[in-house]
């Protein structure tokens, strides 16, 4: 990794750019004025003294008093912990405000559409809150373990205890050791029989419909990406659609 791409990275945990650019300086020089600073990156040196200050206040510099005044960055491990903590206290202080104005104008919640999600934690949330609203059936066809989270397998369970009929189907052996003591049905298809279908097909109550690619190239911002409807035309032909191609594959 070059300075250039530190600079960027601290950028993203929440540096400016000249603090970016100063705290990456004094990594280089160990112990640096405001002159060597500026002669080692692109900050002015009118700049670096209050880019120095402010990272001091962060806790992730030390202030020498000299003559001239110099500059020393604490350890990599304290640097670490520091902008950890305040990474997590700027995601509790967003996420705090973001449940405050939440629905804020909101008259109604409409999602008789369809919806596209995008990555695993997103996805996962999803198909174990459509699962949730359960009335009679679930049918999940799940080619790998990895996709069926933890609050995917508890939400699967929950509904089975209480009577709704919960079927999983998977290529993998290791599914139906998930959910040997639990009243959930397992069915462990070849890959043929899936389609080799390396996402996950979800379907409630014949009426919502959840289905969710892989990416394949390692390029693609998110690796797994869903769409899903509830109540809906394309969702009544949809379903129509996974009950012909599972009859199909066990058929076959």
């Amino acid at each position: 990794m070059s300075a250039h791409d530190a600079v960027e990275a601290l950028r993203e945990l929440g540096l400016s750019n000249y603090e970016a650019q100063v705290f990456v300086a004094l990594q280089r020089l160990g112990t640096g004025s405001a002159q060597a600073v500026s002669r080692v990156s692109d900050v002015p040196r009118s700049q670096v003294y209050g880019a120095a200050d402010d990272l001091a206040s962060r806790g992730l510099v030390e202030v020498v008093e000299s003559s001239p005044k110099e500059y020393r960055p604490v350890s990599l491990a304290a640097a670490r912990e520091q902008l950890r903590e305040a990474v997590e206290r700027q995601h509790q202080r967003a996420f705090q405000n973001l449940e405050a104005v939440r629905n804020e104008h909101a008259d109604r919640a409409d999602e008789r559409d369809v919806a596209t999600l995008h990555g695993h934690h997103s996805i996962h949330e999803r198909v174990a809150s459509l699962v949730e609203e359960a009335a009679e059936r679930v049918i999940l066809v799940a080619g790998s373990e990895d996709l069926l989270a933890e609050q995917v397998a508890s939400a699967l369970r929950a509904r089975a205890e209480e009577g709704v009929s919960v079927l999983v189907v998977t290529e993998e052996s290791g599914v139906a050791d998930l959910f040997a003591d639990d009243p959930v049905r397992v069915v462990v298809a070849s890959r043929e029989g899936t389609g080799g279908f390396t996402g996950r097909t979800l379907l409630v109550d014949d009426a919502t419909v959840l289905l969710s690619v892989r990416a394949d190239d390692d390029t693609e911002p998110f690796e797994e990406t869903a769409l899903w409807t509830a109540d809906t035309r394309i969702g009544d032909i949809l379903a129509a659609y996974v009950h012909a191609g599972m009859q199909s594959g066990f058929e076959e």
